[in-house]
């Protein structure tokens, strides 16, 4: 350390006499060269909480002055890794430059004056050379200077990602655990071999994904090998048969025969071309085939096929090495227990002989308990033994041993309490249980137990007191089955229920939910048609035009109301196509902006290979505004909207309503009040809105989620109140490039200068009325038909018809079967079919423009001038 001086060594002092590592970096630092000055120059508050950070043991970073200039303890340089001792003095921002936005953010709230804390906080940081996803606590507050105001930013930094990664890994094992729970309960009145196979390849099949699951047993030469049985997914053939493993290559020959697991991700990639054809030649282009090797003899495979490459995991491996084993160790089981019975059966006909034949009936009895004892160990799936009349474990059987984690010779002789949590032992239970079991003979119960290596688990107990002839007690038996795997199977079932209860409900609500916006939106065509005639013939009246006006206006919202529900029911018109998603969000910019407010700020982040969407455009940019203004109302104090899209593979069980395949994923972010458990469950109902009366429809985010399901996504909330809301829209990537722009230069064709006789059908007698009038307003001649039988007829009598405008959904026959009932007859007949939502025919050789109701007279003018090219 260099030579301080007398100024620089004070301050050192009143730093705690440079507290470890960080103290003597701290004080031999060349400060001058910051925005802080030499150590001599620092203000008292500033020294003083160095002095406070150096003494902590949490992690802690000072960031001081506007730029924030950082001075921090030991702890947070471990935190740092590899940028340690770079970044001591840096700017925050050029320290971790990943993440200056979100530095940025902070050193604005909190040099106002303001708190920060975000729980289980994921940052891209580069701490050892690459970028990694780092979860933390992070907690700002402001520090103040020697007058008092805030001068810089105190954060307290505790990493959680290791505790988030240990809980990934505990759902894992749950679901596996839920897996063997359902195969044990599948199995477990199977009273032969090959009905445990068939059982066992079906369930292990579909688990592990695969395209066929099968055994075999193998001949005495160990190459030649039988497939008795096999389980084959939808398309695939059975292989059952007789075989060679020399066939199949000199790696499955070797490696089985020594009790090694074949595992082959690829067949062309990894063996010659003759074993890779016979794998071929059964449908296997992927394999992971178990084999059963006792007394150094191979005698039984078991193995998964797929139809197409695959990387088998380390958990798929271990499953299915268990899926083998539990299975062979089941087969064996019954195969002792069938030979038990037997020998049983055989020793009550050796009983009746007994009372004449002492010596017969010693040695019966000794056999008669050694058949009992390897009846008791034989078990596994219970947990079976023997205590003392103090507690002691006097015996213990293979499923004790399975279930517990002990060995005979660890557990014997020890006092069972040992099973018990340390809770549970100072409360008293094991006492109470054996106490029971003196005074009433017999105690059952449910309750939680510790196995060798710690975990806990669910397990219902049996305890019987056990007496000699005279009556003494000897000790007890214990009889312990592990049920958590059946609990958590019941509460999943349950969750599984409401799922579907709810998916019925949302269901039940689109069907009426369409029915309704397409009977509204026939009232309103009504309704706005009359309107609008009426207001072109009494022009004279300020008054009457002004009541005109806000009347016509009342049907506009109408019709924007239908529209979303439509796009909940997933009826309505959609005009999919090719979308850029980073072009399209950058262009909508000033409009999110605007709609935003100056307390709002926008960060976009898309990689620069983000595949197209296929989507309406239209609907899209309404979504993602719907989006964007709901994050603006979670956030009334103003803040950062986060907008990203990536390519995401979905796999069969990640997304509910999705199918397995590769989608984006357009998400819009929110650090605001979040939302509870129960609101998060409602949120894409239709009608359902928490802004209170007269500031929601509560239709924004059930249209979204309707529209995403009609394109063939969906739309996914995740949310947590107090920390803020993540809405993710689900698209389907567009398989075909954009179209190129014409440039011809040619325009629409104006409207036809003269009238034309039209032919007009519709069954609803006041929307007929309504369009002839406007048809007629616009100086055409008009004839009315009620049906599609009646409009056939009409045109047979009139062939001076020029035009036809007809409705889709008409009783009888519908607008589309009529198009092409016509088509055949007049091919070159201009027409228009008017329709309330999305259910046109998608034939495009019928070659009809389309009209949606509610319809204007202008747009119903642009229909005929678009048919009159």
């Amino acid at each position: 350390m260099p030579e301080l001086d007398s100024t620089e060594s004070y301050t050192l002092n009143a730093l705690g006499n440079a507290l470890g590592d960080m103290g003597s970096r701290i004080a031999s630092y060349d400060w001058s060269a910051t925005p802080l000055g030499p150590m001599g120059q620092w203000p008292p508050s500033l020294r003083a909480i160095v002095a406070f950070i150096l003494h902590s043991t949490i992690p802690m970073v000072m960031l001081w002055g506007k730029q924030g200039t950082m001075i921090y303890n030991d702890s947070y340089a471990q935190f740092a890794a590899d940028n340690h001792p770079r970044i001591l003095g840096l700017p925050v921002g050029e320290a971790w430059p990943e993440v200056a936005w979100f530095d940025d953010n902070v050193m604005q709230v909190v040099l106002a004056g303001g708190n920060l804390t975000s729980k289980d906080q994921i940052l891209h940081l580069t701490r050892k050379g690459t970028l990694e996803d780092v979860r933390m606590n992070l907690d700002y507050s402001p520090v103040y200077d020697d007058d008092g105001c805030p001068a810089g930013v105190l954060a307290i930094v505790t990493e959680t990602t290791g505790a988030m990664q240990a809980n990934k890994a505990l759902r894992e094992s749950e679901a596996r655990l839920r897996f063997f729970d359902r195969l044990a309960k599948a199995t477990m009145r199977s009273s032969d071999a090959d009905s445990i196979m068939a059982i066992t390849t079906r369930m292990a099949g579909e688990e592990l994904g695969a395209t066929i699951c099968a055994y075999a047993d193998m001949d005495p030469d160990q190459n030649g090998f039988s497939i008795r049985g096999d389980w084959t997914g939808s398309g695939a053939r059975s292989i059952v048969g007789h075989y060679t493993l020399s066939a199949f290559g000199k790696q499955a020959l070797e490696g089985l025969q020594r009790g090694a697991p074949l595992i082959i991700n690829d067949v062309r990639a990894e063996l010659p071309p003759e074993p890779a054809e016979t794998f071929l030649a059964i449908g296997a282009q992927a394999t992971l085939c178990m084999p059963l090797v006792k007394e150094g003899r191979l005698k039984a495979l078991m193995a998964v096929h797929r139809d197409h490459p695959h990387r088998w995991t380390i958990s798929e491996l271990s499953m299915m090495r268990e899926i083998a084993d539990r299975s062979w160790a089941h087969i064996e089981r019954i195969g002792t227990e069938v030979e038990l019975r037997m020998t049983a059966q055989r020793l009550l006909e050796l009983n009746e002989k007994l009372e004449q034949r002492a010596e017969e009936r010693s040695s019966a009895l000794q056999h008669s308990q050694t058949l009992f004892r390897l009846l008791v160990q034989g078990v596994t799936d219970y947990a079976i033994y023997m205590l003392d009349d103090a507690g002691y474990v006097t015996s213990w059987n293979a499923g004790a041993q399975r279930i517990k984690g002990y060995r005979p010779e660890e557990i014997i002789g020890q006092h069972f309490s040992a099973f018990y949590r340390p809770e549970d032992r100072e409360n008293g239970d094991p006492e109470r249980a054996l106490l029971t079991a003196r005074q009433v003979g017999h105690l059952a119960a449910e309750g939680w137990r510790v196995r060798k290596d710690g975990t806990h688990f669910r397990a219902s107990v049996v305890v019987d007191a056990i007496h000699d002839d005279a009556g003494k007690l000897i000790g007890f038996a214990k009889i312990t089955r592990d049920i958590t795997e059946r609990e958590h199977a019941q509460r999943e079932l349950e969750l599984a229920r409401e799922a579907l209860s709810q998916s019925q409900k949302m269901e039940a609500i689109g069907q009426l939910t369409g029915g309704v916006a397409h009977d509204f939106n026939n009232l309103l065509m009504a309704i706005h048609s009359s309107l609008e005639l009426l207001r072109k013939r009494n022009p004279g009246d300020s008054q009457h035009m002004k009541l005109l006006d806000n009347a016509l206006k009342a049907t506009e919202r109408g019709s924007a109301l239908t529209q979303r529900m439509l796009a909940f029911a997933r009826r309505q018109e959609l005009a999919n196509e090719h979308v850029e998603i980073q072009p399209l969000v950058s262009g909508m910019m000033e409009l999110l902006q605007r709609s935003l407010g100056p307390m709002f700020q926008i960060d976009m982040r898309f990689p620069g290979d983000l595949p197209a969407a296929f989507a309406d455009v239209n609907q899209l940019e309404m979504a993602l505004l719907n989006l964007v203004v709901n994050a603006r109302d979670a956030m009334p104090g103003g803040g950062t909207i986060r907008i990203t899209a990536e390519e995401r593979a979905v796999g069969p069980r990640d997304v509910p309503e999705l199918a397995a395949g590769h989608y984006i994923r357009l998400t819009v972010r929110d650090r605001g009040s979040g939302m509870d458990a129960q609101t998060l469950a409602r949120a894409a109902d239709p009608f359902f809105t928490t802004k209170g009366v007269g500031k929601g429809t509560g239709l924004g985010l059930s249209m979204i989620h309707g529209f995403a399901r009609q394109i063939g996504g969906t739309l996914h909330l995740e949310s947590r109140e107090g920390i803020g809301t993540d809405a993710h829209i689900y698209l389907p990537i567009s398989q075909h490039p954009q179209p190129a722009e014409s440039h011809d230069g040619e325009t629409a064709s104006t409207m036809l200068n003269h009238a034309q006789t039209v032919l007009a059908v519709d069954d609803d007698v006041i929307i007929l009325m309504n369009t002839t009038a406007l048809l007629e307003d616009l100086g055409h001649r008009v004839i009315e038909a009620h049906s599609g039988e009646e409009a056939l007829q009409l045109m047979h009598d009139h062939p001076e018809i020029d035009l036809l405008i007809t409705d889709q959904a008409m009783p009888g026959m519908t607008g589309s079967q009529l198009i092409e009932a016509i088509r055949r007859e007049r091919p070159e007949m201009p027409i228009i079919l008017a329709t309330g939502y999305g259910e046109t025919p998608s034939d495009q050789d019928l070659a009809f423009v389309r009209l949606g109701k509610p319809f204007n007279q202008m747009d119903l003018q642009q229909a005929i001038e678009a048919l009159s090219v």
